[in-house]
């Protein structure tokens, strides 16, 4: 049991500091010595538990991706008032965590990495999470008739994901200010008129 304990607290300090490398230097720059450097363990047991920097890439992905679930439901349940405002939590939330957890911040960046042949496993998600708000958002008569789930959620998804990217080089784009922007726009041509 103790060698059992051992091997999740080593396997969380590879997920922790590759996310911190892949963060700062993406993918294609990051190394496995410096990545197992950082979380203090030999290059024995970094391949114990990954083989390849791929394999841990996309536990650093996976990792991201309950993360971000568990925060983007969380505002879901806690959300006062209906999907909309669900939605609205979700991205302010989910932001909060690209700019304060690296984990959740690598999981997005290596989804758009170029140098990696990735599914972009998080981005997707992303959009099938936006979408769905967005259609009980219309069963629920919160969205206007003209406006297409699909098409606004494609909107959503790219500019949280711009202001990801952006972010990466200077934290500003992430601040509160560029999501009330954002929603000052998006809202009204989302909710149906009075």
């Amino acid at each position: 049991m103790v060698k059992q304990a051992r091997a999740a607290v080593t396997r969380q300090a590879l997920i922790s500091a590759a996310a911190e490398v892949f963060g700062a230097d993406g993918y294609a720059m990051a190394t496995l010595p410096v990545i197992s450097g950082r979380a203090g363990v030999s290059s024995g047991a970094l391949h114990f538990h990954f083989p390849n920097k791929d394999a841990l890439a996309s536990a650093v992905e996976d990792a991201a991706a309950e993360s971000a679930l568990a925060l983007t439901e969380e505002s879901a349940r806690t959300a006062k008032g209906g999907r909309l405002q669900a939605l609205v939590a979700a991205v302010g939330r989910l932001m909060d965590a690209v700019t304060d957890d690296p984990v959740v911040r690598a999981g997005f960046r290596l989804g758009g990495d170029p140098s990696r042949k990735s599914e972009a496993k998080l981005h997707d998600w992303w959009y099938e999470w936006v979408r769905n708000a967005l259609v009980q958002a219309r069963a629920n008569g919160e969205l206007a008739e003209d406006v297409s789930a699909e098409d606004a959620a494609v909107v959503i998804v790219a500019a949280t994901l711009g202001l990801e990217t952006l972010g990466a080089a200077d934290r500003y784009w992430r601040s509160a200010e560029w999501l009330v922007q954002l929603w000052s726009f998006a809202l009204p041509r989302l909710t149906p008129a009075e």
